[in-house]
């Protein structure tokens, strides 16, 4: 199982999304195409309702502990309720290129 899937699994586990996806991001930075260190998420559920970014965050950080000890460098956090995924159109993120892309 790719790491993306493993990290979805969990997502589906804990917060029972609405919607979720993962992206391996790691092409886009130094580490390059076919590692597994840098990951975007989406995730829309009904679990951050009345919780502000730092605690969705957080609440993110606590589940993928061991991953970030182990192999993954970064994760892009994009958490929203249901609610301000609908508000904002359902448009993903974009993220911009690693500065040490290409070194």
């Amino acid at each position: 199982m790719s790491k993306q899937q493993e990290l979805l699994d969990k997502i589906h586990s804990e917060f029972q999304p609405h919607f979720a996806t993962v992206e391996n991001e790691s092409h886009m930075h130094s580490s390059g195409r076919g590692a597994d260190s840098h990951f975007k998420l989406v995730i829309v559920s009904d679990v951050f309702e009345g919780m502000g970014k730092v605690k969705r965050h957080q609440k993110l950080y606590q589940l993928f502990a061991d991953e970030l000890k182990n192999g993954i460098h970064a994760l892009a956090l994009h958490l929203y309720t249901k609610k301000e995924w609908e508000e904002r159109g359902e448009v993903f993120p974009n993220s911009p290129n690693c500065a040490g892309v290409g070194l």
